[in-house]
């Protein structure tokens, strides 16, 4: 039984412990977070202990490994508490705030001989499996663009507006997403060019952004076009395109697995981002599974097994905020950014406040 504490008591967290217990092989031994009554919450439902700070629950439990669920600024002060101690670290997405704490999360983890592995659960989710087996096995002949869209009216907590805490919006929060599946889907060939539009349109009050459409080019000249945002109403959006010589693929996984309910009473929790549940509304069987948690949980348990080779790393972390951050520098500059693109210290987002004072 691999034993894993958590760093964070929110809606991440909670899927975390919810895909580690489902696979039968791991235990939620602990939680730490800044908030006293979520933790405690958080302890009772998941039936394991709760602690105040991250080196308090890692002295008193020793875990196999910790997954960090909290605000990316403080991702890398716990992976060098976890690293010191020989702790493997399983970090959400996006790495870190800045591409230097990314990359010194990398460094800690391999001179302390510990996986720093990669969340991101789009490259698990079992329609976007199949997707790359199609793509792998040329069904639709060679790739010409790929087109992900992931879209809803805003996140689930208040830290992710704030660039000090997050790094960015919606481009490092959910365009990192379409990045990565892209890369993935493609076999992660490098990036030659990106360029970027971003903006803020519905959460005006809030200085990152929450719209934005990045355009990656490949190596090979296949082109790949991310489109996040915060400002959609409606529930949760999310689908993938790919065009190839040969064929044409059209997936859509926030609703191609989901029931359409009418009901005239509330039905409770129906879909992450939905908006109401009264009347029509797309109620999902399993998003945990569905959105590929549940596979990702396998695969790093099987990792921390010694039973496969990680698909996601750290490095990958590193690779998807250097294009976010090339993203933010196209769209303050107006510039095609040729890669590789070294952002210095600064957060992805810094570039584009700076161009972009309201």
């Amino acid at each position: 039984m691999i034993r894993v504490a958590i760093v964070g008591s929110g809606f991440a967290a909670d899927l975390h412990a919810q895909s580690l217990t489902a696979t039968g092989r791991a235990q939620v031994c602990g939680v730490t977070s800044t908030r006293d009554e979520s933790r405690a919450d958080f302890g009772r439902r998941w039936s394991c202990a709760d602690y105040a700070t991250v080196a308090e629950m890692l002295d008193r439990e020793s875990p196999d490994a910790i997954t960090l669920a909290m605000p990316n600024a403080h991702h890398l002060a716990a992976t060098s508490e976890a690293a010191m101690r020989g702790i493997h670290v399983i970090c959400e997405k996006p790495l870190a705030r800045t591409m230097a704490e990314a990359a010194r999360m990398v460094s800690l983890c391999d001179e302390a001989g510990v996986h720093l592995l990669y969340a991101e659960q789009l490259c698990f989710a079992p329609r976007y499996r199949r997707v790359k087996e199609l793509i792998d096995a040329g069904a639709l002949g060679r790739i010409i663009q790929i087109n992900h869209w992931e879209r809803h009216n805003g996140p689930h907590a208040r830290w992710f507006y704030d660039p000090a805490l997050s790094g960015g919006g919606v481009t490092l929060d959910m365009g990192c997403h379409g990045i990565e599946l892209m890369r993935w889907l493609l076999g992660k060939p490098p990036v030659s060019t990106v360029s970027a539009h971003i903006g803020t349109y519905l959460h005006t009050d809030e200085v990152v952004d929450d719209h934005s459409v990045v355009t990656l080019t490949f190596a090979d000249g296949t082109r790949g076009i991310a489109d996040a945002s915060w400002a959609a109403p409606g529930g949760i959006d999310e689908r993938l395109e790919v065009l190839g010589t040969g064929g044409v693929l059209k997936a859509d996984l926030a609703r191609g697995q989901s029931m359409l309910v009418y009901s005239e009473s509330v039905t409770g929790f129906a879909t992450e981002k939905a908006e109401h549940t009264q009347g029509w509304s797309w109620v999902s069987h399993d998003d945990a599974w569905t959105w590929g948690w549940r596979g990702e949980f396998e695969h790093f348990v099987d990792v921390l097994a010694d039973a496969a080779s990680p698909a996601e790393t750290g490095r990958d972390g590193v690779e998807v905020l250097r294009l976010v951050s090339a993203a933010y520098a196209s769209a303050a500059t107006g510039a095609l950014i040729t890669m590789p693109y070294d952002p210095g210290d600064e957060a992805p987002v810094d570039i584009w406040l700076q161009r972009n004072q309201r």
